[in-house]
């Protein structure tokens, strides 16, 4: 006779696992602001040159794509120094500094 499935400790797990990747993004974007050395805008000026980007036409995001892939390789411009080094080694990783204990954790 086969074990029954535990579904609620499934979800539960697979629940644990979305909220980890959601806070690893957003560290990750965090990062990505900081090594662009876009975190000198304003809350404000940063979300509206985001809401800018969001809707631009496709051959622009492609020309932009193209530039981000050249920072990330290291011979893009426009970044603090330093900071491509440390944007390329969290993207090559894939992981990047835990946040602070208490700070978007499980809830």
């Amino acid at each position: 006779m086969r074990k029954p499935r535990d579904y609620d400790a499934e979800l539960q797990a697979l629940t644990d696992k979305a909220k980890a990747l959601k806070t690893k993004k957003r560290g990750q974007l965090g990062e990505l602001v900081m090594a662009t050395g876009a975190d000198v805008l304003s809350i404000e000026q940063l979300a509206g040159a985001l809401l800018d980007a969001a809707s631009t036409d496709e051959s622009r995001k492609e020309a932009w794509r193209k530039s981000g892939a050249a920072f990330f390789r290291g011979d893009g411009a426009g970044a603090r120094p330093g900071a491509r080094r440390n944007a390329s080694g969290a993207s090559a990783s894939g992981a990047g500094p835990q946040p602070p204990a208490g700070e978007g954790g499980a809830a």
